[in-house]
């Protein structure tokens, strides 16, 4: 009877690490909400494909103005009609996607003027997309995952303390995922600062428009020289390889399916913070089933 009960133990404390590796394992992350024929958010989590959905931008806030979402063709905020995103926003997270709110963006009117400014946007992010409560909720009653920060431009004053602001929120219930898009030059000119504080979850770099440290027709050596300075010198949990998952997607940086699951992946998979792929955006990967080409190499 003995060995039949080790055996039975072993195999149930197999079975619990399994669990726990399995909800870490690599995934894709996607950023959709740029383009209106890029298919509805319910059908961009339904296509299996993808851990993390960045909705894409809240590129208005700061210095006082009024937050203002912008999620292109897909519904208009200044008539209230985004609201209707929260019945999706549920539906992915009840697959187990994270839905996240991508903050900034490459065009938009941002930046923090002092530390109370960001505690005011910390607590209009959390009372309209978190977890506190608002009359004025531009997607609706869902509670989304958390906030990225893909900060483009601006100044870099402040960020670590929205970040620190939005992480207290998780003592009131709901975690608050915090993570970011910073460009693959170390450190990033926006959010290096930020990403020092160690707040951050998710860390997707765009390894693409930036040609020193991106991948170049079979030359590795400036992603992956790149890719080990951020998993050494960022205390984020995981770090993703973000990419343009079309030729059209970026100015340059694009990887083919074949590189990248022959020779990039392999290269970075080892690290113990790798967390998997970022893509920009699902329009463009719509275009090419980049995610779907790719997914069982992540």
């Amino acid at each position: 009877m003995a060995p039949k009960l080790a055996i039975s133990v072993a195999f149930l404390i197999s079975v619990s690490l399994a669990v726990q590796f399995g909800a870490d394992a690599a995934g894709i992350a996607i950023y959709w909400g740029q383009n209106g024929n890029e298919g509805t958010l319910e059908e961009t989590c339904a296509t299996g494909n993808y851990e993390f959905v960045n909705l894409a931008f809240l590129p208005t806030f700061g210095n006082g103005q009024t937050p203002m979402i912008n999620l292109a063709g897909h519904c208009d905020p200044y008539t209230n009609g985004c609201t209707g995103l929260s019945s999706d926003i549920k539906s992915c997270q009840a697959k187990g996607v994270k839905v996240i709110l991508s903050i900034g963006g490459g065009a938009g009117s941002y930046y923090l003027t002092s530390k109370e400014d960001a505690r005011q946007v910390a607590t209009y992010l959390w009372n309209n997309f978190l977890g506190g409560s608002s009359s004025s909720r531009p997607l609706g009653d869902a509670v989304l995952d958390g906030i990225d920060f893909d900060i483009e431009g601006g100044t870099n004053l402040h960020w670590d303390d929205l970040a620190r602001y939005l992480s207290a929120y998780s003592k009131q219930g709901k975690r608050v995922y915090l993570t970011a898009a910073p460009q693959c030059p170390f450190p990033d000119a926006w959010v290096g600062g930020a990403l020092k504080t160690g707040l951050f979850d998710n860390v997707w770099v765009q390894f693409y428009n930036n040609p020193p440290c991106q991948y170049s027709s079979g030359d590795l050596s400036n992603l992956e020289n790149a890719w080990k300075q951020w998993i050494s010198d960022i205390p984020a949990t995981k770090i993703f390889l973000g990419l343009p998952a079309a030729p059209a997607a970026a100015g340059s940086g694009f990887i083919p399916v074949a590189d990248l699951t022959s020779k990039v992946l392999p290269a970075i998979k080892g690290s113990p913070k790798y967390g998997g792929v970022m893509l920009w955006s699902k329009y463009y990967d719509d275009q090419t089933n980049y995610s779907s080409s790719i997914k069982s190499s992540v």
